[in-house]
């Protein structure tokens, strides 16, 4: 093989012995057709592998022998080389495989070396049922990538699915995970990505946009990158005959390395699946953004009657604008936005899409974080307060003797629980493990000793519970522990058993011991002096986030409440009893308790995150003081004489502030009352339900509604105006942020805003 492409397919085979490939599951391959909305991919080749694979993973055990037996060797004796058991009567063409059909017996013999099944599949006597049905999946995958080289016509393609073709057959027969490597390279394969490119454009071309026209523009770029990312690519060879001049060198390397990555993952989950915008560059775009755009916009406008009424005018009227300006970006020689410390300019306004870098004034600014596609869901009107202004703040609080002061009471107590801990860990003093026992692979000598320690202080802090069942439950392979040491020794645990199908983790056991002298560290709930519980728990989230479950459910009893509640578990169960009832077990005398996780919540440094957080809103709140702050001078009335004067004359004093709190209280009652029988009230009445607008409080940071004001006016929340007619204003802002300018709900939203700054006059809150 002499081209860099040809050379790359020489993959190496590694022997993982860790679960879990990289990036979701995927959709099927192709541009969607067949979809009614071409946006949104279409599923059906990805739903045909997994139909299969529920199909044969529903076998008897026997059969699913059989199967593994075809791509296993014979271990009857060192001298036989047969590398796969055959059938002695195979099935006819007409034969159906259902789950009636006779399963092979593991005594009849290979017609290819004459030895028994058994032979072939010897080494899966002792094999898990979980690892069994792992493997199964990876044959489906090679039976699909079977068919593939067939019906490819394509020289390059099929030379890549052979590759793959071969490299999970190795796996099956190595019983190893499979992992493509050699000259093709590891994902990522250029920085920044195209998925941070197209969010750096959207940033430099339209930030100085009002918030919704500039959320529209990162609808756009959120959808063209989803179609980028299922949209299938032209073949080299199709390059080399549209762009003659270029070197289709590169491109064939890019290629091969979206078929191994990206596109065969797709259908073929055994193999580890990256996102397209998410590995590939800037030079993949220039490669295919051309011919992209045309097959994109010519989909949506052959298939415009079947969009969404809302999404078919920026589709059709606003994407080709957006193409046209971002391809400027991609191939302009000057783009800021794939440079690597994109930084944002600020410019003096300027017009959409004519922006200039010589006429920029001023510095530049980093933006305050990297940007990524989640962060476009949530950028938002920001609140009353400036970035620029935050990020200045958090550059003061950077150096721990510009902090404020002590902790205060506030938040302290939950803040900081886990700080000794994270600061141990940090210095090597403890360390976190998950580890469990396996009956498929050589035992570890140091994992078995770690495994008797948790025993041993699951034993001890658990009195109650039989030593025999923590042992059981310890060393049962489908049960995992994050184990905490210190000093080489056990000093705490979670023990715990995932349910990725039910989506959802039962926690077990849960403790922590330690002999230190001067220490005392108690189970659960009832003191936790050195943090070490809380931090177990965290890095206990943080691993289930990864693996993309979001629920704890746990039996705790009287003592261990407590302990749960401050890690954010609640008795209001949501998970449905259907997806957990048979699965965990049930406790006499215990609560159910639940912990919805937040993925976007880093927890191991949750508390850090809250005291920089608390510092930030103190350096404010100092600022905003210095600025308000104005020294009258001192009074002289009373040394000519004057006995008393009205509050309200004092300099520096607002008169209209200092009504009587029952004044104030009774005069917005009634303004509220006022503004609740207006006819055009009704859609503010109540909060918005999530069944009927699912994105709104995705949208809509600072949600507020006329049942709640009246909450909190009963509540005495509103001790000034100026808290009540914010809260009005915002019943406003935020319709008019959510819906458009010409629906019903912002022309209730106007003539109720006339209304009520009418009588905000007439009342004398506000100045005429």
């Amino acid at each position: 093989m002499s081209d860099p492409a040809a050379q790359a397919l020489q993959p190496r085979l590694h022997q993982a012995q860790s679960g879990g490939t990289a990036g979701s599951n995927a959709a099927a391959v192709g541009s969607g057709s067949g979809n009614s909305d071409p946006v949104r991919p279409g599923l059906s080749q990805q739903q045909r592998a997994s139909q299969k694979k529920a199909q044969v993973r529903a076998f008897p055990r026997a059969k699913k022998l059989e199967k593994l037996g075809v791509f296993s060797a014979c271990k009857a004796s060192d001298t036989c080389k047969c590398n796969g058991w055959k059938n002695p009567q195979p099935p006819t063409a007409t034969r159906s495989m259902d789950l009636q059909q006779q399963a092979a017996s593991l005594s009849e013999s290979c017609r290819s070396c004459g030895h028994a099944l058994a032979a072939h599949v010897s080494h899966l006597e002792n094999v898990s049922e979980e690892e069994i049905n792992r493997l199964l999946g990876m044959v489906v995958d090679v039976e699909n990538l079977f068919m593939s080289v067939h019906k490819e016509e394509d020289t390059d393609t099929k030379q890549v699915y052979f590759y793959l073709f071969k490299l999970l057959r190795k796996c099956i027969l190595q019983m190893s995970q499979p992992i493509v490597e050699g000259s093709l390279g590891s994902p990522p394969f250029q920085k920044p990505n195209i998925e941070q490119g197209v969010l750096n454009f959207v940033q430099y071309k339209f930030s100085h946009l009002a918030p919704r026209e500039r959320q529209t523009m990162f609808e756009l770029s959120k959808m063209f990158l989803l179609c980028l990312n299922y949209w299938k690519l032209e073949t080299p060879t199709q390059f080399r005959q549209r762009s003659q001049k270029d070197d289709g060198t590169a491109y064939k390397v890019d290629y091969t390395r979206w078929l191994c990555y990206c596109h065969v993952p797709q259908s073929n989950d055994s193999l580890p699946r990256y996102e397209t915008t998410q590995v590939f560059g800037r030079s993949l775009l220039k490669s295919i953004f051309t011919v992209t755009r045309r097959q994109l916009l010519e989909k949506f406008r052959v298939e415009k009657d079947k969009l969404l009424p809302e999404k078919r005018t920026l589709i059709l009227t606003h994407f080709p604008k957006f193409l046209s300006m971002l391809e400027e970006e991609i191939y302009g020689d000057n783009s800021p936005i794939w440079e690597a410390d994109f930084t944002m300019p600020a410019s003096e306004g300027g017009q959409l899409g004519t922006y200039s870098p010589a006429a920029v004034s001023g510095e530049k600014r980093k933006l305050p974080e990297v940007l990524t596609l989640e962060d476009a869901k949530r950028i938002r009107v920001m609140g009353d307060i400036p970035m620029e202004l935050v990020n200045e703040v958090m550059m003061t609080i950077t150096d721990p003797a510009a902090m404020l002061g002590p902790e205060t009471s506030l938040l302290s107590a939950n803040a900081a629980r886990d700080e000794t801990a994270r600061l141990e860990e940090r210095r090597g003093i403890i360390e976190f493990h998950v580890i469990g026992n396996s009956l498929s692979q050589k035992s570890n000598k140091k994992i078995l000793m770690w495994l008797v320690g948790l025993q041993n202080v699951f034993s001890h802090q658990l009195p109650r519970m039989p030593k025999e069942y923590i042992t059981r439950l310890v060393f049962d392979p489908k049960h995992k522990t994050l184990a905490l040491i210190k000093d080489g020794r056990v000093i705490g645990g979670i023990c715990f058993r995932m349910f990725p199908t039910q989506g959802f983790t039962e926690i077990v056991f849960c403790a922590v011991t330690s002999n230190d002298e001067n220490t005392e560290i108690i189970y659960l709930g009832k003191l936790d002096l050195m943090g070490y519980g809380t931090h177990l728990m965290n890095h206990l989230k943080e691993y289930h986030i990864k693996h993309s479950i979001l629920y704890f459910l746990t039996y705790a009893d009287e003592y261990a409440i407590g302990y749960f509640k401050k890690q954010g578990f609640s008795k209001d169960i949501k998970v449905t009893k259907s997806r957990y009832l048979g699965y965990i077990k049930d406790y006499e005398g215990a609560t159910l308790m639940e912990c919805e996780l937040n993925p976007r919540i880093p927890y191991t440094e949750l508390s850090h995150i809250i005291k920089r957080q608390k510092e930030i809103i103190k350096k404010l709140i100092e600022r905003k003081q210095s600025q308000i702050r104005k020294v009258y001078p001192g009074l002289t009335c009373f040394k000519e004489g004057v006995r008393q004067i009205p509050v309200e004359s004092i300099p520096g004093i607002s008169k209209k502030e200092l009504k009587d709190p029952d004044v104030l209280y009774n005069m917005l009652k009634n303004l509220l009352a006022q503004v609740k029988t207006h006819p055009d009230a009704w859609p503010f009445m109540e909060p918005v339900k999530k069944t009927e607008a699912p994105d709104y409080y995705e949208i809509i940071r600072f949600p507020i509604d006329l049942k709640t004001m009246t909450e909190r006016l009963k509540n005495r929340y509103y001790v000034t105006k100026k808290l009540f007619i914010a809260d009005l204003q915002r019943v406003i802002t935020n319709c008019r942020e959510y819906n458009p300018p010409d629906s019903e709900y912002c022309k209730c939203a106007n003539t109720l805003e006339k209304f009520f700054y009418f009588k905000l006059k007439e009342g004398g809150l506000i100045e005429k």
